[in-house]
């Protein structure tokens, strides 16, 4: 069966994302979709932005259950559900219960490989544009991790995780002084509609 997907692409500097209509009707018609095979990871990056924007969030996070909590980053582990499993973010009511820049990068960018959007030549910039961001988050959280271990800090210790964040936060600051020029190469936003050819269930690969 074939359909038309829009996706909207937002440039947001570090808090880029894409929006992906087809969510709402996932093709894999088990209520949670992508949900029910990743854990969300957060780090630095986005524990530097929801201290800023989230906190409650953030401390909400910190006190869930069955976390795994390393020295820079925090994982919220799914929970067992039927085949798969569920993210503790997930409602089977509406999907993600964070909108889309509260969410960790994998979150934020990911489309069901099904769509197939990063073959469509139009669509070329954008495809470059998320893997050039993803190198440079990875480059800028691998950096605020050795800088905290330099300090001596840990999120492993709940008394220290306050500091570690505020001592991410500075490296951060430090490093995005001067962002990378990519962020100037693509609009703030774009929506792109698209064809693919949908399967339903299991046979819809994520």
């Amino acid at each position: 069966m074939e359909t038309k997907v829009q996706l909207v692409f937002h440039n947001n500097g570090l808090r880029s994302y894409i929006e992906v209509d087809l969510c709402a009707r996932c093709p894999r018609q088990d209520d949670k979709g992508c949900c029910g095979f990743y854990s969300p990871v957060f780090y630095a990056t986005d524990l530097v932005y929801l201290l800023h924007n989230q906190p409650q969030l953030l401390e909400e996070i910190f006190q869930m259950d069955c976390i795994t909590v390393l020295d820079a980053s925090v994982t919220i582990n799914q929970q067992p559900d039927r085949d798969s499993y569920r993210c503790r973010f997930h409602s089977r009511q509406g999907g993600c219960l964070l909108p889309q820049h509260l969410r960790e990068s994998v979150c934020r960018h990911f489309v069901c490989p099904g769509i197939g959007w990063e073959n469509h030549p139009e669509l070329q910039k954008w495809k470059k544009f998320f893997e050039q961001l993803a190198d440079y988050e990875i480059q800028l959280n691998n950096g605020a991790a050795e800088y905290i271990k330099t300090k001596g800090l840990t999120l492993r210790s709940p008394a220290d995780r306050q500091q570690v964040i505020r001592a991410m936060e500075e490296y951060l600051h430090q490093q995005t002084q001067t962002l990378p020029a990519f962020f100037e190469e693509v609009p703030a936003e774009e929506t792109a509609v698209i064809s693919c050819q949908l399967r339903f269930g299991k046979e819809w690969t994520l």
